[in-house]
């Protein structure tokens, strides 16, 4: 039985205007479009300006929100933001964002599930939501991960891009969005993908001294692909509704073939499947944000549609999350 009484009320996103392009790409390291292309995919992404960070456009994803659903944010009373590439440490990129909106009585955190932000971010404001504690919260995944890239590494610098997904989630006991949810992690596999901070050591082994993004694709592929045809079936077995029945998937776009081998394995059509990576790259935490609000602007998503989205990466963790389409 579903007990939520959360409801996403409205979406919004933004993209820098800087686009790089895998002609561009080859300027920088040993590679070209077609490469890029038949193993990604990507054709291009965005990329912010030197001074543009994840609270800029994390506010300006939500003041996309505010205007095209004439929303506001004055009761709003939970801000999280889903981030690996914060501004700072401290304070946390959801209260730059707060004080940006001028909102006077909202808590703020900040989230770092990296390519699972999103659809934790989601997971957690049903909770508090359902469980009473607050009644309107702005949820945000964004990432400036060209920040965090090394361009002279081309098995990372031909994937990642900078832009930001918003979305309101409000009390409604008549008519919630959230239907079931799965989350796991596998953190003894963490050191396939990670950005090194304080530490540059991970378990017994020393990795390598950089404080740019490291990933070992084909680890990353492998578990991915294993991972996530699994789980979209256990969370359509809590849902008591069959995968064939789910109108939209909108994986953690990653990498097109990626998705394309979890779709062969998990039966679901990839013509049902929603993607922002062609234009925008891999932006880890706002990748589902994107592929939303793209399926909104190209009419894909229609009120009522059954839409699971699945996010997976850095961690390694991941999260199935089913909701039913409410706006």
């Amino acid at each position: 039985m579903n007990t939520s009484k959360a409801r996403i009320t409205a979406i919004g996103s933004y993209v820098p205007e800087k686009r790089l392009t895998n002609d561009d790409l080859e300027q920088l390291v040993k590679t070209n479009n077609e490469w890029i292309v038949q193993r990604t995919g990507i054709q291009e992404r965005r990329i912010t300006a030197e001074e543009e960070f994840t609270s800029d456009i994390s506010f300006k994803a939500a003041r996309n929100l505010m205007e095209r659903y004439d929303q506001s944010m004055e009761d709003v009373d939970m801000i999280i933001v889903c981030t690996l590439t914060p501004d700072f440490k401290t304070p946390s990129v959801a209260s730059l964002v707060q004080a940006k909106l001028g909102i006077k009585h909202a808590g703020a955190i900040d989230l770092n599930a990296a390519c699972a932000g999103f659809t934790y971010g989601l997971h957690v404001a049903n909770g508090l939501i359902t469980a009473g504690l607050n009644k309107k919260i702005l949820v945000v995944g964004a990432e400036t991960l060209s920040k965090v890239t090394d361009y002279k590494d081309r098995t990372t610098c031909i994937l990642f891009g900078d832009g930001a997904g918003a979305a309101l989630v409000e009390w409604d006991e008549e008519q919630p969005s959230f239907l079931a949810s799965y989350l796991g992690s596998e953190g003894e596999s963490g050191k396939h993908l990670y950005c090194a901070n304080l530490s540059h050591r991970m378990f017994e082994e020393t990795l390598a001294d950089t404080d740019k993004i490291v990933q070992n694709g084909r680890e990353v592929y492998k578990w991915a692909v294993a991972t996530v045809p699994k789980v979209m079936q256990q969370v359509m077995e809590k849902a008591s509704i069959p995968l064939n029945e789910v109108d939209w998937f909108v994986p953690h776009s990653a990498n097109l073939r990626m998705i394309e081998s979890i779709c062969e394995r998990s039966g679901y059509p990839i013509d049902q499947t929603l993607h922002s990576l062609v234009d925008f790259g891999n932006t880890s935490s706002a990748t589902i944000p994107l592929s939303l609000d793209k399926g909104v602007m190209e009419k894909k998503l229609q009120y009522g549609d059954k839409v699971l989205l699945y996010g997976f990466g850095g961690g390694l963790a991941h999260a199935g999350l089913l909701i039913q389409w409410t706006l």
